[in-house]
């Protein structure tokens, strides 16, 4: 009988891991915003944001993290998951609970260089509103971030 709960505790154990490994971590996320700069170093901005783009892309692409970029106006420079936001200035875009995401993302990369902010978004795995913490980190005068749900 032991045997049987140990084996029945191991198998909840071992699907629970798995659910978690459907969704990026904020480590995931920090390891692909680090990426993400050192590609903008590297190759510069252009080829950097087309690769965040590029949805086959697997560095910039993985379950439910993406990178996105934004100018310290708001304007989306680029945008893993939704292209059509690129080019807009979306300084006074809201969530659902009337938070200036973009906005606080932009005083947090240009006062302390990096650091995180919590909002709603849609996730594009499960296309529900879910509450997550997004990693940005300043370079030149633009920010790079990537989030995990939570």
């Amino acid at each position: 009988m032991k045997t049987l709960l140990a084996a029945a505790l191991c198998s909840l154990a071992l699907c629970g891991s798995a659910v978690a490994a459907d969704k990026g971590s904020k480590e995931e996320a920090v390891a692909m915003v680090k990426k993400a700069v050192a590609l903008v170093k590297a190759e510069g901005k252009d080829k950097a944001f087309a690769a965040f783009a590029d949805p086959g892309n697997t560095t910039f692409h993985d379950r439910d993290l993406y990178v996105y970029v934004y100018d310290f106006n708001g304007v989306a420079l680029a945008h893993g998951n939704n292209p059509k936001m690129v080019g807009k200035p979306l300084i006074g875009l809201k969530d659902n609970e009337g938070k200036l995401l973009i906005k606080e993302m932009v005083e947090v990369a240009k006062t302390k260089g990096s650091g995180w902010v919590d909002f709603k978004w849609p996730n594009p795995v499960t296309k529900a509103v879910e509450s997550k913490s997004g990693y940005v980190e300043k370079v030149d005068d633009f920010l790079i971030g990537s989030g995990a749900y939570k």
